[in-house]
């Protein structure tokens, strides 16, 4: 398995997130600005990704991978360069806050870029896994009465056991049922013909 973390350019993440995703040896890509964060933050940067038009670029010169394409985000273009590079599992970093577009942009960067990678968005008390239907199921250790919710990034049929409220096979699509479901001590198996997004208790 090769594994990335992608440093993007919101609000920066607490310590104890930080030190959860940091691995010696994983690679940091910076998402355009990301890159600056993430040396501020002390965090060696392999390479910067995107459109480069946020970053300072006096201070990566050798280490710009320009990707111009302004029909998607950085996120998505970097989450798919990473793909294509053999990356199969993706951590992202620093995607809370910032403009609700920006915010809404994150999610459909996971509806849209392809299958391949196990993707994982940190954020300080949930982790937010991507759920393609090329990569297989998700199983997730969810305690007895712990929350957890599972979103249709588009319409798709979903599979969801070990929960209060199991799912078998039914219809969904972007709307609030996978809202806020509760563990029930047993291993939590989620599976999908479509694209979900499943947060889980950090």
């Amino acid at each position: 398995m090769m594994r990335a973390i992608l440093w993007c350019n919101a609000t920066q993440p607490s310590q104890s997130v930080i030190d959860t995703v940091l691995e010696e040896g994983v690679p940091v890509f910076g998402v355009d600005a990301g890159a600056d964060r993430a040396a501020e933050y002390g965090v060696e940067v392999e390479e910067v990704l995107g459109d480069l038009d946020s970053v300072d670029r006096s201070r990566w010169e050798s280490a710009l991978h320009e990707l111009p394409d302004q029909s998607s985000s950085d996120l998505a273009k970097s989450i798919t360069l990473l793909i294509e590079r053999g990356y199969t599992e993706i951590d992202v970093v620093c995607v809370d806050g910032g403009s609700p577009d920006h915010v809404l942009g994150s999610w459909a960067a996971l509806c849209e870029t392809p299958g391949g990678a196990r993707i994982r968005l940190h954020h300080e008390d949930a982790v937010a896994y991507r759920l393609h239907p090329r990569d297989g199921g998700l199983e997730l250790d969810i305690s007895e009465g712990q929350e957890f919710s599972v979103f249709a990034l588009q319409p798709c049929r979903a599979w969801v056991s070990g929960a209060k409220w199991e799912v078998d096979g039914e219809p969904m699509s972007f709307s609030t049922k996978g809202l806020h479901n509760v563990g029930t001590g047993e291993m939590v198996r989620i599976n999908a013909d479509g694209v979900l997004v499943v947060f889980s208790p950090r």
